[in-house]
């Protein structure tokens, strides 16, 4: 199975090769098998450490039977790389963003959309809750058993030159966005021009004028260094779209129905884990960016919200997702 557009990259077919012998309809993991997972971001963020919680709890309640190789920092390739791997089986567990799921699982849209959650209290109960397992369901069709969601935070724009204040104030810059349809179609509501752009060339796009923004949370944008070309910091937290654990379906096939239960059960004891270095990476970053100079503020998101409405008609086109999306929305609402 390849994603849509038919692609299937090398890595990917090499993969399904390699592993092909271990995924034999029947089979079972052997003692001496050794899991692979994979994770983009460097060693010591906290999604990494999540996965190696996870691991750790599944080696010990296993007997040691359950071992998971954790390969950070992309050295498995790109997010849509090691999405291809997983789904071919040659990759067992993944940490990936849901903005390359968007495309295979409309579903996974939904949590992305912009001014959706409150704060991030309202993101993590949905998520955890009803509407979140709603997601994570939609992916086992296409090759992949959601585990959990991790956090990812609430991105907001930074530019080289000024502060945003209103919508007006992102008229005509070139923002850098992931390569997504609907963070292209958000940034082009608000009067940017959305510039879809790998995250590693963001710093040097910044730097030679090529963009002159982007949007991120506070944790990527300290750790990127970002904030030396791009010191304008703008509070909007216009997404807090979560990030997803899977596993891939043909690995799912070989575990027995003990350790499935297991596998879920470490997956979801590492969240408040992950959610815990989470919220420590966020305040060590203010911290280190108010120490660096870089001029923050907060503004009203009323006029933001406005613009944005029509993202939420174009990509809410079926009766289910518009389900969904009220679903999430009236999570925790009367106690707000």
């Amino acid at each position: 199975m390849s994603l849509p557009g038919g692609y299937v990259s090398r890595r990917a077919m090499l993969a399904a090769a390699l592993s092909a012998g271990a995924l034999l309809p029947g089979c079972r993991r052997g003692r001496s098998d050794i899991l692979r997972a994979t994770d983009a971001q460097p060693d010591g963020y906290p999604t990494v450490a999540a996965v190696r919680e996870m691991a750790r709890l599944m080696h010990e309640r296993s007997g040691g039977r359950l071992q998971v190789k954790l390969y950070p920092g992309a050295q498995l390739g790109s997010e849509r790389d090691t999405l291809e791997i997983t789904v071919f089986g040659g990759i067992d567990f993944n940490r990936v963003n849901l903005a390359p799921l968007n495309s295979i699982a409309p579903e996974t849209r939904v949590p992305a959309l912009p001014f959706l959650f409150r704060d991030i209290s309202h993101m993590r109960a949905a998520m955890d809750g009803a509407p979140g397992q709603r997601i994570l369901d939609a992916l086992e069709p296409h090759g992949l058993i959601g585990l959990c969601f991790y956090d990812s935070g609430a991105r907001s724009f930074y530019t080289r030159d000024r502060l945003i204040e209103t919508p007006a104030d992102l008229r005509g810059l070139k923002i850098r966005v992931q390569n997504s349809d609907l963070f292209v179609a958000l940034v082009d509501a608000l009067g940017a021009n959305a510039t879809p752009m790998p995250y590693g060339e963001v710093y040097q796009g910044l730097t030679q004028g090529v963009v002159d923004g982007a949007e991120n949370n506070w944790p990527s944008y300290e750790s990127s260094r970002h904030f030396e070309v791009a010191p304008h910091y703008s509070l909007t937290r216009h997404v807090m779209a979560p990030e997803a654990l899977v596993v891939s379906a043909r690995s799912w096939q070989q575990f027995s129905g003990e350790d499935r239960a297991l596998i879920r059960q470490c997956a979801r004891e590492s969240v408040p884990y992950m959610r815990a270095h989470w919220d420590a990476r966020v305040r060590r970053a203010r911290e280190l960016l108010a120490e660096a100079g870089v001029r923050v503020n907060e503004p009203d998101p009323a006029p933001f919200v406005e613009a944005v409405a029509p993202v939420w008609e174009r990509f809410l086109t079926t009766p289910d997702l518009r389900d969904l999306a009220e679903e999430i929305r009236a999570v925790g609402a009367g106690d707000a």
